[in-house]
């Protein structure tokens, strides 16, 4: 791992980014955070700074037009070399396709896809023609190994970067690029509108996990070159049990109460 460069973490003011920022921040010379959250972010500048670590910040909404390529430029701009590039923004519509609007349609398909997309292609770019190691971390879903209702375009979305990192990695390995992409199951972020007793229980049982913990294995497995990452036990046989069972079950199972509260 080099430290002579910075990590990039977009989505970085909270939940898992958050914990991203904070573990490179002790590996890396700098770390860039991203995100549209002006106030967030400032919080985050001044925790971080106070551990001695160098940190810049940059506020950008990720699903505005051209918004990957301003933000290379910016870089470019900066001097600023990124050979850690942390893809986490992202954001999750619960309930029914039907209820969400063409906006938010549009936002997710950009946040989760276009803006990934663009941001593995100008870094890791950069990253190759230096000729030296990179590392590129893409957070996509245990959701991607089944199309699961209630949540069909985060799904979805999911999907889509799971099979481009996983080939991502295959097409660098040569180039001495890493591309690893992260399969959490649920984790302990804001998404989930959860009240204390049913969270603790859930963190209890190791069904949700803690956002330290799934960036501390994923960062692992970024280092170790390993091409993907499911975290924990539960999260592995939740995909397994999907691969196996019918679709017929998994609707029966959507349609119970306490899994749509869940989900809705």
């Amino acid at each position: 791992m080099q430290k002579n460069n910075f990590a990039l973490v977009t989505g970085a003011a909270s939940g898992i980014g958050r914990a991203y920022t904070l573990e490179l921040a002790q590996s890396h010379a700098g770390v860039i955070v991203v995100d549209r959250n002006a106030k967030a972010l400032q919080a985050l500048v001044e925790e971080v700074a106070a551990t001695g670590a160098q940190v810049v910040a940059r506020r950008v909404d990720l699903t505005e037009e051209q918004a990957a390529g301003r933000l290379f430029a910016w870089t470019e701009q900066k001097e600023l070399e990124v050979g850690t590039l942390v893809c986490n923004a992202g954001a999750l519509l619960f309930g029914g396709f039907a209820t969400h609007t063409p906006e938010q349609i549009e936002r997710l398909l950009a946040l989760h896809c276009g803006v990934t997309t663009q941001l593995c292609r100008l870094f890791g770019a950069a990253m190759r023609a230096r000729k030296e190691r990179g590392h590129i971390l893409v957070m996509s879903s245990a959701t991607a190994y089944m199309p699961y209702p209630s949540i069909v375009l985060y799904a979805a979305t999911k999907s889509y970067l799971k099979c481009f990192a996983e080939a991502l990695h295959d097409e660098w390995a040569a180039d001495g690029v890493v591309v690893t992409v992260v399969c959490p199951g649920a984790v302990d972020t804001p998404f989930y509108r959860l009240d204390e007793r049913m969270r603790r229980r859930l963190l209890f049982w190791r069904v949700m996990h803690g956002p330290q913990q799934i960036a501390h294995r994923a960062l692992r497995a970024l280092w170790r070159g390993k091409k993907r990452i499911l975290p924990g036990f539960f999260t592995k046989l939740c995909v397994a049990l999907c691969r196996i069972c019918p679709s017929a079950l998994i609707r029966w199972v959507v349609r119970r109460k306490r899994v749509r509260r869940l989900l809705e």
